[in-house]
């Protein structure tokens, strides 16, 4: 069946944010749930299984924080939501599986840098100059 609970969504916006805040240093877990507004010990539980997988690296102490363990156009969608929600749709039959094969086409060819590189887009694109 296609399921994909809060988690997936959650994961990628922080991702994202990660991926508009990160530099060289190390963000802190609580600036990117502050910023994305997600509940702290929910985005440590996403981030430790994403560390688990080689997504996401950790430094802890004063500047401790996360960072992409790989680039961000390596990084899937679809391989966050299978992370963190299983299998996406591989039991699914007659059009729940056509269903399930479309949402798995679209999420396995959009990374986590088209998704930071829209989220900018689309910021810009609301902004007003007078």
């Amino acid at each position: 069946m296609i399921s994909i609970t809060s988690k997936s969504p959650y994961a990628v916006m922080a991702l994202t944010e990660l991926g508009r805040s990160s530099g060289a240093e190390p963000v802190p877990i609580g600036e990117l749930a502050r910023r994305r507004d997600v509940p702290v010990q929910f985005l440590e539980q996403l981030f430790a299984v994403l560390r688990r997988a080689g997504i996401l690296n950790s430094q802890r102490g004063v500047k401790g924080g996360y960072r992409f363990a790989r680039d961000p156009s390596t990084i899937t969608v679809l391989e966050v939501v299978e992370l963190l929600d299983g299998p996406l749709g591989r039991d699914s039959e007659g059009v729940f599986a056509d269903a399930s094969a479309a949402a798995r086409r679209v999420l396995e060819q959009t990374t986590i840098a088209e998704v930071i590189e829209r989220e900018a887009r689309d910021a810009g694109a609301s902004m007003y100059y007078i």
